[in-house]
């Protein structure tokens, strides 16, 4: 059985970040790449279209409090919807907020360079849903929010 290049599985939320994450900062448009002669010439930019749902591309930087290599406690996830999605939960410290994602799809990739290559995954979902409490229930003997962080094989 072959599986194809770029296959997306969809994971549980609770599944793949057993701490869940912290959302550092807003939800900002992913846009294209704008060169100099673009800019110059005042086209507009253009925002990210995802090829497979054809929905727009948003991005948020979130840390996994989980991860205990500092490289990879942080990480960008994109988020797939028409309109901006917007976070369900308050602030635990100014930018940041604990956060729960619906719709999580994980991609694995190789990541790093040379020698040090190792597997880490893409992580993309289409909002953020309220947390349950039994997410909670599960999550409160740590630091109050869980990121994802690129998973070592």
């Amino acid at each position: 059985m072959a599986i194809d290049k770029g296959h997306r599985f969809s994971i549980d939320f609770d599944d793949a970040f057993t701490h869940g994450l912290v959302m550092v900062g807003e939800v900002s448009p992913d846009n294209e790449y704008q060169s100099r002669e673009d800019r110059a010439a005042n086209r507009p930019v253009r925002q990210r279209v995802d090829e497979i749902t054809g929905k727009r591309q948003w991005k948020v930087m979130v840390t996994d409090p989980a991860e205990t290599r500092a490289k990879r406690a942080s990480f960008e996830i994109t988020l797939l919807a028409d309109v901006q999605p917007v976070p369900t939960t308050s602030e635990a410290l100014p930018g940041m907020r604990p956060i729960e994602l619906d719709g999580l799809t994980a991609e694995p990739r190789v990541a790093g360079q040379g020698e040090f290559k190792y597997q880490s995954y893409v992580f993309r979902a289409t909002g953020f849903t309220q947390a349950t409490s039994n997410a909670k229930a599960s999550r409160s003997g740590g630091s109050g929010g869980s990121g994802e962080t690129p998973k070592a094989a």
